[in-house]
């Protein structure tokens, strides 16, 4: 894997040399690595622990369970409004991960601590469905029992795309629209 690591590191066109010195820094705090979602992966102890994102703007160190680390300078950021878990610090040049480097060490130490204590988030509250997309799964049992045997995540992001739509001719559509990926047993992203 290390092989396959590094020529991805290697061959990156963006934000090469800020992720290499971010992978010697996570590297340096015994993490193991692995290709992951096609990405890096920082574990311990066969935890997930952060995983390396490249985004056309900066470079992200995302934390699996980045709210429940101990964040006292507050540098951890939320990846957006339906973020339950996962905090990420942003970096967009070499000279901002030295800066940063201390408080890189820290989370790590944080999050190795938080999976050696078993810690977790609470459950999550219950889904509540759009009523667009309510109503259909029950007029339709198949396209219920799919949607329900779908993972968690795959049905929030159902529910968020059918909700965000004003209109609610607009949300019956989203909903018809899927209803073959559902009933295929695949994710809003799925291909």
């Amino acid at each position: 894997m290390t092989d396959e690591l590094d020529a991805r590191f290697a061959d990156a066109d963006r934000w090469r040399d800020e992720a290499l010195r971010l992978r010697a820094i996570l590297r340096s705090e015994g993490l193991g690595e692995a290709l992951k979602w096609r990405k890096p992966c920082y574990t311990h102890d066969g935890e997930n622990i952060a995983i390396l994102q490249r985004m056309k703007s900066f470079l992200a160190l995302m934390f699996f369970k980045g709210a429940l680390l101990d964040d006292p300078e507050g540098a951890l950021e939320s990846q957006g409004e339906n973020s339950r878990s996962a905090r990420r610090l942003c970096f967009t040049s070499v000279a901002q991960v030295e800066e940063r480097e201390s408080v890189v060490r820290a989370l790590v130490r944080s999050a190795i601590q938080v999976e050696a204590e078993g810690l977790e988030l609470p459950e999550r509250p219950a889904l509540v469905l759009a009523p667009e997309l309510q109503e259909r799964l029950d007029a339709d049992p198949a396209l219920k029992a799919a949607f329900e045997a779908l993972t968690p995540g795959r049905q929030r992001a159902y529910n968020l795309h059918v909700a965000g739509a004003k209109q609610a001719s607009t949300r019956a559509r989203r909903v018809a629209q899927h209803v073959p990926k559902i009933l295929a047993g695949k994710g809003l992203r799925d291909r």
